[in-house]
């Protein structure tokens, strides 16, 4: 997703530094460009050697290293780059750059970088709450800085309480949310659901199904990376959230009604990517159930149709995806389905299809609107979920378009 990219990775003077070289790592496997500017403070943590192998780059240390051919270093690295980071950064840092302070290689550099910038602090609780370095923060934000909220938890000091630098995963997503994507989906609102429900019998047991969310968590994921306002109503699953989207957790197809309904006026596209049970105990018990000699029969009844309500007060402009999955008839189903509830577009899988069953870390989806029919071949459900959003971003183009003619 970073090929291409230039990244520019500062490395100051904390015991945090062995996450940068983890970092660089990751950035270089989405093969990203990796620079790394080192403080004088910071090589008494991570050699520079260490990110040379990992980046194949000489680390940058001094602002006059005479082995470059003659030119100014901080200014041509400035003009290349597609983004900065600095973690971890120290409140020596933050303070420098908030005032705009230049006496360094790392300080300069990001004194003369117009690309977007990235700060993520690491450093003593106390030093973190210490006014000073607050308005510093402040002053970064007003600045154009993105300024990552350390974590909280034990400290090198032995102190516990905000200060941690975040996981190498978290500062990758923010890294690819700032540069990695286009911003097609920006100032756009998006309500995805995902995953299983249950449906309670009595206190001990529940109807559910196979769904493991994968899918609807990737759509949210990408949906975030490219500028959207995410928010995720999902079912039961062990799945991390995906960063910067609002999680919903809902158990039964009637909380999940309750949730998605009451968001719905409110979304510029809504995606109902989840296995909602359609039907539920008739009854559910209070105590548990006894086994019995004779079979148990148990009454089910209808659930409320989630995509149907949302299809019947689809406000305008308003975009509308659900998802059909099938075992026989793929395509006449789903776009019987795409009519009867009137869909903008309907993502079909079959379970019959080899990598597009439940659980799964691919999918083989055929993308079925109202003028076209398009038969994708299996790939991964992030891969997935970008097509998936590229349809539905030419679908609104194409809406807009008839509206305003």
């Amino acid at each position: 997703m970073l090929k291409g990219k230039t990244i520019i990775l500062g490395v100051s003077g904390s015991i945090a530094a062995y996450k940068a070289a983890s970092l660089a790592s990751m950035l270089v496997k989405q093969h990203a460009q990796v620079q790394v500017i080192m403080t004088a403070n910071g090589q008494y943590f991570v050699h520079p050697v260490t990110f040379e192998q990992l980046t194949g780059r000489k680390c940058l240390t001094d602002t006059f290293d005479r082995n470059f051919e003659f030119k100014v270093e901080h200014v041509s690295l400035a003009k290349e780059a597609d983004l900065a980071i600095i973690a971890p950064a120290t409140a020596n840092v933050l303070a420098k750059l908030a005032c705009g302070i230049a006496d360094d290689m790392l300080t300069t550099t990001m004194l003369a970088c117009t690309c977007p910038k990235l700060a993520a602090p690491a450093m003593n609780t106390r030093m973190y709450e210490n006014p000073a370095t607050q308005r510093n923060l402040e002053t970064l934000r007003r600045d154009g800085w993105e300024i990552i909220e350390p974590a909280s938890g034990h400290l090198a000091c032995g102190d516990d309480g905000k200060g941690k630098l975040p996981e190498e995963k978290l500062l990758m997503e923010h890294i690819l949310r700032a540069c990695a994507l286009p911003h097609d989906l920006a100032g756009k609102k998006v309500l995805v659901t995902a995953g299983p429900t249950q449906e309670s019998i009595d206190p001990v047991r529940f109807i559910t199904n196979h769904s493991s969310g994968k899918m609807g968590y990737a759509i949210a994921r990408m949906a975030a990376l490219r500028g959207a306002k995410v928010t995720l109503v999902s079912g039961p699953v062990a799945l991390d959230p995906p960063p910067f989207a609002e999680l919903v957790p809902i158990v039964s197809a009637a909380d999940m009604f309750r949730e998605v309904t009451e968001r719905a006026p409110q979304q510029d596209f809504i995606i109902k990517a989840a296995a909602v049970a359609d039907y539920r105990p008739a009854s559910v018990n209070d105590e548990k159930t006894k086994k019995a000699e004779e079979e148990w029969l148990l009454p089910l009844a209808r659930t409320q149709d989630i995509l149907q309500y949302l299809g019947e007060h689809k406000r305008e402009g308003q975009i509308l995806c659900g998802f059909a999955m099938e075992t026989s008839e793929l395509e006449e189903r789903a776009r019987e389905k795409l009519g009867r509830k009137n869909l903008d577009l309907i993502a079909a899988n079959s379970l019959r299809v080899e990598g597009a069953g439940f659980g799964t870390d691919t999918n083989v989806l055929t993308l079925i609107d109202r003028e076209r029919t398009e038969h994708l071949e299996i790939m991964s459900k992030e891969a997935a979920a970008m097509r998936l959003l590229d349809r539905l971003v030419e679908i609104s183009a194409e809406k807009t378009k008839e509206r305003t003619e």
